[in-house]
């Protein structure tokens, strides 16, 4: 396969191996770090395994971000959405609000809600609940994506229960998926220079294998381009990896790169400018050849990336474009490239371009709704 490229001998080994088999952490710390002509026979391995693994397809979902509130109590220094009680700019939508988002999302046929928001200080395990309720009772049809393995393990301690009864409350209530929020990055050194407040990485780690065995599937996360080493990268996969084969409870994987402009790390000069496109690329490739086919999915984010680079970042690996979103708060507060609601047209439009096949999906990659 590598015949006439330029590769040195290090990464053609590791890629002819890649071909059959899953890398080790050292292969991919590697792949990691390459540079110059090695770059691109990492990407059409990557794109050669996605074709193999999942065919021509590229999913996305029409859903709603319904983030009910910016105020929180845990102040990441990545975040640019979160606001004190007492901000002016604060705001808890009531349900009257939340159902007119909901309203307007079906209308234009979503089939997620996408709920999201701030840690409240006061969100105990029955506030999460009324959510669910309020949302299903009107719309039991659509999937309900939501909250963070934080928001989830303060609620549960407010209420004097354990994790497992908090999901399966959740779940009874109407929770259908976790997303993969609040893993940020995978290792505690980090975490403590970007998210000191958040659960632990043994935390998390126990808080997510707790929900797949009440259920309750999970996206898996990484936020990248900070504080972290490429070392840390690979490490974040790799216990993503180790969950995964443990529980098969992860639908997909989602690299998400640190928009940095308006992060308080970064005005404050504690971070760096971001990962750089090639960085973004080998990550994805990278993903690709750890996970194979035990994580199929793995999403590119246009609204962290912008639609050009997103499309790039579909011939590294990746095979899902994520949702139209109808709004993303938080990504907005940080600066998204292309703003935060996309058109059904407009991501089939990205796909077609590539001359792979535009496919609606539902949250759990269960069903698929073919796009004229």
């Amino acid at each position: 396969m590598f015949d006439k490229l330029p590769i040195s001998a290090k990464t053609e080994k590791i890629l002819t191996k890649s071909l059959d088999e899953t890398i080790s952490v050292e292969e991919a710390n590697h792949l990691m770090s390459i540079q110059g002509s090695d770059l691109y026979p990492l990407l059409a391995t990557a794109d050669y395994l996605r074709n193999e693994i999942v065919g021509d397809n590229v999913t996305f979902i029409n859903n709603c971000n319904i983030n009910f509130t910016n105020i929180c109590t845990v102040r990441c220094g990545f975040c640019a959405f979160g606001k004190d009680a007492d901000d002016p700019e604060a705001y808890i939508l009531n349900d009257d609000e939340i159902l007119a988002k909901a309203e307007g999302a079906v209308e234009n046929g979503a089939h997620e809600f996408c709920v999201m928001g701030g840690v409240l200080p006061d969100a105990d395990i029955e506030y999460y609940e009324h959510l669910l309720q309020l949302l299903k009772g009107q719309y039991p049809d659509v999937m309900i994506h939501g909250f963070s393995p934080t928001m989830i393990s303060d609620a549960c301690a407010l209420s004097g229960i354990d994790i497992a009864e908090g999901f399966q409350r959740l779940k009874d209530a109407g929770l259908d998926t976790l997303p993969g929020t609040a893993a940020e990055i995978l290792t505690d050194r980090s975490r403590e220079l970007i998210c000191p407040e958040k659960v632990s990485v043994a935390e998390w780690v126990d808080i997510v294998k707790t929900a797949h065995e009440v259920g309750i599937p999970a996206s898996a996360t990484i936020m990248y381009g900070h504080v972290e080493t490429l070392a840390e990268r690979v490490e974040h996969i790799d216990i993503i990896r180790k969950i995964q084969e443990e529980t098969h409870g992860f639908t997909e994987f989602i690299p998400m790169t640190f928009m940095h402009e308006y992060s308080p790390i970064f005005l404050e000069g504690q971070s760096n400018l971001g990962a750089t496109g090639t960085e973004d690329l080998k990550l994805y490739a990278v993903s690709r050849l750890m996970l194979r086919d035990l994580i199929p999915n793995i999403q590119v984010s246009w609204v962290k990336m912008g639609y050009r680079f997103a499309q790039v970042s579909l011939t590294a690996g990746a095979n899902d474009l994520g949702g139209t979103l109808g709004g993303d708060e938080l990504s907005e507060a940080s600066g998204a490239p292309d703003g935060v609601n996309a058109s059904i047209n407009t991501l089939s439009r990205i796909v077609k371009n590539l001359g792979r096949n535009p496919i609606e999906r539902n949250s759990k990659y269960t069903e698929f709704y073919p796009i004229e």
